[in-house]
């Protein structure tokens, strides 16, 4: 007989009801007892890098040696490449995504050569380092971060274009017209052994504070709303497009507080409130503070769901882990358990491909270091620099002040004295005795800070000043003194301790932050609180880094595009000699009931 619909169904049944019956005659509880078919689960990893500032190999090209610090970090990306490949090899690559958190293109030499000496922006130029070093390891992603822009947006543009994976910027919008500038998200497809991929969404979003950071480069081409905002319009998109998974690669950190105080109606370190504030996210990989943070929970308020945050240390020190399983329900992927940690790039040696892939361009760079541009007739440390003025921040502050000097020559202000501030940047930078090459000229100033002019009061660098003695802890006449417990007050770094060359004054650490200075004079005389002067500070502080009272609003008089940095090695070039009888001089001093400390 023919097999249609109807016989079919009416054979099959039959044959059903012959299979109950029997089974119901042998064991009638075997139905019952029938276990559910086990849930189906996928388990995948991303790493996260942040913070590379152009560092490849563990070298210090400041000091011309292998990278050092006190808890023998080691840095790179080659160091990075070897903890890729192992967890690669432990995952299964289709199984792992990479990604960063943004600060690529700045930050060492090595970057500083291919931007301004052979830089790639040039007709056949090279292909920038870190561009080959990421590419070959094999990054899926990466978020813009502020130091993207400090060479103008001609280098970062070619740098995407040399990249392999997508710069991300959700909150980096064309001037005009208000879209996006850069991709605002990636979407990656792991594929499960179950026959659904998993989709995987990662946002970028970078930080609001380049446009007051970056101003020269950015203003009237870029804006940056805030994360929180970009993020809450984003997320439902991508989960409307189909993403089981969310991350959010932020080059913010997760403090919620700002160093530039009001300039911005957005939030700097904005992480936290994006995991607390926007439903959808998964995790968030975190960048932008320096900081180590293996892991972090924060529950969103809407959803009550935790969101994983984690943040590696910097210039390639550690590798965040993001550990994902998903379980199918539903007819769709749905994340389970997040977890992270960081793994130690100090525990792994450096992969000998990337090493060997950059081997011309590392020598480039430690040839170019190690040009001779003058001499000095004194050996200058930073060592003690943090509670002495010392003639090697003296040095920064005279070529700050005469850059200046000239710059104002023959204007309306040319007739006003001109201060200057700076910063110990470094405690192992040093000018030696003798020939001065590139790199020791260089390792003054690691940041690529620019030059401004801006006009002050007295009484406005009175309080400048005594915010800058926060610095110091509190320490009372008689009691011993610990270099190493004196500084750092509040968590505040050493670029954020401003010392001001061109005044005397004297800093009492018995007494409360706040009220500390005292002997405030300039020529020999108390310093008038109406009396105007010219600041010269550079570009990060005059932005309203580090929340100084005054500067960020004072009247900005001139400013510069050159890096400070490449300041002070053309005016060691052009004196030939450095001789710090001619500049140094004890402008300030630590003291306790007007007792000199040191």
């Amino acid at each position: 007989m023919p097999l249609n619909r109807r016989t079919f169904l009416e054979s099959s049944a039959a044959i059903g009801a012959g299979a109950a019956l029997t089974a119901g005659t042998v064991a009638p509880a075997a139905a019952q007892e029938r276990r559910p078919r086990p849930a189906k689960r996928y388990s995948f990893t991303v790493m996260g890098t942040t913070d590379l500032h152009g560092n490849v190999l563990n070298w210090d090209y400041f000091t011309d040696k292998e990278f050092d610090d006190k808890a023998h970090n080691d840095v790179g990306l080659a160091k990075i490449s070897t903890l890729v490949n192992q967890v690669r090899a432990a995952k299964g690559r289709r199984n792992t995504l990479l990604i960063d958190a943004g600060d690529t293109i700045q930050g060492t030499q090595l970057s500083y050569y291919y931007a301004k000496i052979d830089p790639i922006t040039q007709a056949g130029g090279p292909v920038h380092p870190m561009a080959q070093a990421m590419n070959a390891i094999g990054y899926d992603a990466a978020a813009l971060g502020n130091h993207e822009f400090n060479y103008g947006i001609p280098v970062l543009r070619k740098f995407e274009e040399q990249c392999d994976f997508p710069l991300l910027g959700a909150n980096a919008l064309d001037a005009k017209t208000l879209r996006p500038a850069f991709p605002p998200y990636s979407l990656h497809r792991l594929r499960t052994p179950h026959g659904k991929d998993v989709r995987v969404a990662v946002l970028g979003l970078t930080n609001p504070g380049i446009a007051i950071w970056d101003k020269a480069n950015v203003n009237g081409k870029m804006v940056f709303p805030g994360l929180e905002e970009q993020a809450a319009k984003w997320v439902p998109k991508l989960r409307s497009m189909g993403a089981d998974v969310v991350i959010v690669s932020a080059h913010s950190g997760s403090s919620g507080t700002s160093s530039y105080g009001d300039q911005l109606p957005h939030i700097e370190n904005a992480a936290g409130l994006v995991a607390e504030q926007v439903p959808g996210i998964d995790a968030i990989l975190v960048g932008h503070a320096h900081t180590e943070i293996p892991e972090y929970r924060i529950a969103n308020k809407e959803t009550g769901r935790e969101v994983v945050l984690s943040e590696p240390l910097k210039w390639g020190q550690r590798l965040t882990l993001f550990d994902f399983d998903l379980v199918w329900e539903k007819g769709r992927w749905t994340v389970e358990k997040v977890a992270a940690q960081v793994l130690n790039s100090n525990t792994v040696e450096e992969d000998p491909e990337i090493t060997g892939l950059l081997a011309d361009e590392h020598k480039k760079v430690v040839e170019y270091v190690n040009t001779v541009i003058g001499t000095s007739t004194a050996a200058m440390t930073t060592a003690d620099a943090p509670w002495k003025d010392e003639p090697i921040i003296d040095l920064i502050n005279v070529v700050q002040a005469e850059t200046v000097k000239a710059a104002l020559a023959g204007g309306a202000h040319a007739a006003l004295p001109v201060l200057s501030q700076a910063s110990c940047f470094s405690r192992t930078a040093r000018i030696p005795a003798g020939q001065i090459t590139i790199k020791d000229a260089a390792g003054l100033y690691p940041f690529e800070n620019t030059l401004e002019a801006r006009l002050m009061t007295g009484a406005q660098l009175k309080e400048y000043l005594e915010y800058s003695a926060k610095y110091y802890v509190q320490t009372p006449a008689g009691a011993p003194v610990d270099t190493a417990k004196l500084t750092n007050a509040d968590n505040t770094p050493d670029y954020n301790y401003d010392a001001v060359y061109g005044l005397t004054y004297e800093i009492d650490i018995a007494k409360p932050a706040g009220q500390r200075i005292t002997g405030l004079s300039f020529e020999g005389k108390p310093l008038d609180p109406a009396a105007t002067f010219v600041l010269a500070v550079n570009n990060y502080r005059a932005s309203g880094g580090g929340a100084f009272p005054h500067v960020a609003k004072a009247e900005q008089l001139w400013a510069n595009s050159d890096e400070i940095r490449n300041t002070i090695i053309q005016w060691v070039r052009a004196k030939g000699t450095v001789d710090p009888a001619q500049f140094a001089s004890v402008g300030w001093k630590l003291t306790r009931d007007g007792v000199p400390v040191f």
